[in-house]
């Protein structure tokens, strides 16, 4: 008796297992899955790279760094693009001396994706702790982990694994929530063409110069001389060769005379 006892019980494990596996793998929809996502503050980290252009060869690119230090780049892809002065150049439009900023901006969200899973079937086998099968709403059976200290909603009360009996019509409602975090980057390169080259220095072969002409002579205009106001009559002047006239009547007398 004891035997045929043990084969029964046996058969009803395999059975039972054989039953939750096959719907296990094939008996989802009557579970009622929402996910909501809520977003907390962000923070937003800035790095600036900056170096100048020493080699060009290919897609490989040779950058030295601001710190002095020395950076291979292989492989610049062809849809890697600099921004010089609005204009986007690609690796091969790059030359030496060019000056290159990268600038990457890193925002970090922290998130919480909350899902909640809901059930409603009847109690069809459980085995407490651990799990339950329900019979859903459409005539086929689901096998349940059963979390811990999770609660079932039966008829208004709420009890927990212990409390299930086969024939209970139950609901249940699992909700868990994992938190995550975004993280977006932006990266731009710009750049500067390098200045251009010194002019040569300015030396002259000849020196060339200019005579001057003779400045024209300036002339001036003589001034001409003062008059000097008439102060007297002409008869001293007649008195005068009178008095000449008659010394000479009287030398020429004293010379005949003698």
């Amino acid at each position: 008796m004891n035997s045929k006892k043990g084969w029964a019980q046996t058969w009803l494990v395999l059975g039972v297992g054989a039953v939750c596996l096959a719907f296990t793998l094939g008996m989802s929809a009557q579970v009622q899955t929402k996910t909501a996502t809520t977003s907390d503050t962000a923070t937003v980290q800035t790095q600036v790279e900056s170096g100048e252009v020493v080699t060009v060869s290919g897609n490989d690119l040779v950058v030295k760094m601001a710190d002095g230090s020395i950076r291979h780049l292989a492989n610049v892809p062809e849809s890697a693009k600099v921004t010089v002065d609005g204009q986007q150049l690609g690796i091969h439009d790059l030359k030496p001396g060019m000056k290159l900023q990268r600038t990457i901006i890193t925002t970090s969200t922290p998130q919480t994706i909350t899902t909640v899973q809901s059930v409603t079937g009847t109690v069809w086998f459980v085995s407490p702790p651990n799990s339950v099968i329900l019979r859903l709403a459409d005539g086929k059976n689901q096998q349940f982990k059963i979390p811990k200290n999770q609660k079932f909603n039966v008829d208004g009360q709420v009890v927990d694994a212990w409390g299930l009996k086969t024939g209970m019509k139950i609901s249940a409602t699992k909700v868990v929530e994992t938190p995550v975090t975004e993280v977006t980057q932006s990266r731009t390169v710009t750049g500067e063409l390098p200045p251009p080259p010194p002019p040569p220095p300015d030396v002259p072969i000849l020196v060339l110069v200019v005579a001057k002409e003779p400045a024209a002579p300036v002339q001036v205009a003589e001034a001409p001389a003062p008059e000097l106001p008439k102060t007297g009559s002409e008869l001293p002047l007649v008195g005068l060769l009178g008095l000449l006239s008659l010394a000479s009547s009287l030398g020429v007398r004293m010379a005949r005379s003698l």
